[in-house]
């Protein structure tokens, strides 16, 4: 990349989007915005009941991350969030036009391993499914690159760099 963009790092639960999204922002000298810390305290408490989220839950979750990324525009950050459908991309590009996504892909049983594996966070695989059925992955009108979850975070995040670094620019 050769301006500095914000980089919206999405996916399901478990695919490392806050490990890479971090991973990614030192790598780019930009800061990074955990996407879960946006979650009203309602929205928290129906992920770790097992509920998942409706749309009209996500709307303001949503909103606060595209002021964060509006307010990024043209220095830079890293913000992960799920952004599983069409409609939320197309809510946080409508508050940030310029944002590129980065969509962590992956095998199922691998993204169930790793979820079952992690500690203290309020998401628990039985919302795993759920993800899945929700998920739209980026339209190729859509500025963004797909990166497979596989391997180490490092090298995940080196997959990241490199097919960010192949887009065109803005």
């Amino acid at each position: 990349m050769k301006t500095p963009q914000v980089v919206v790092v999405m996916g399901v639960a478990g695919t490392g989007k806050t490990t890479v999204g971090s991973l990614l922002a030192a790598r780019l000298g930009v800061p990074y915005a955990e996407g879960d810390d946006f979650h009203p305290p309602a929205n928290i408490a129906k992920m770790s009941a097992g509920t998942p989220l409706t749309d009209e839950d996500r709307w303001p979750w949503l909103d606060a991350l595209g002021d964060w990324a509006r307010r990024r525009a043209g220095l830079g950050g890293v913000v992960s969030c799920s952004a599983l459908k069409r409609s939320y991309r197309d809510r946080l590009r409508a508050a940030a036009p310029g944002v590129v996504f980065v969509h962590l892909t992956g095998d199922r049983a691998l993204i169930e391993d790793r979820m079952s594996h992690r500690q203290g966070h309020f998401m628990p695989t039985a919302l795993l499914d759920s993800q899945f059925a929700a998920l739209q992955p980026l339209q190729a009108d859509e500025a963004g690159v797909a990166v497979d979850v596989s391997g180490s975070p490092e090298e995940i995040t080196e997959r990241a760099v490199h097919a960010l670094e192949a887009l065109p620019a803005p």
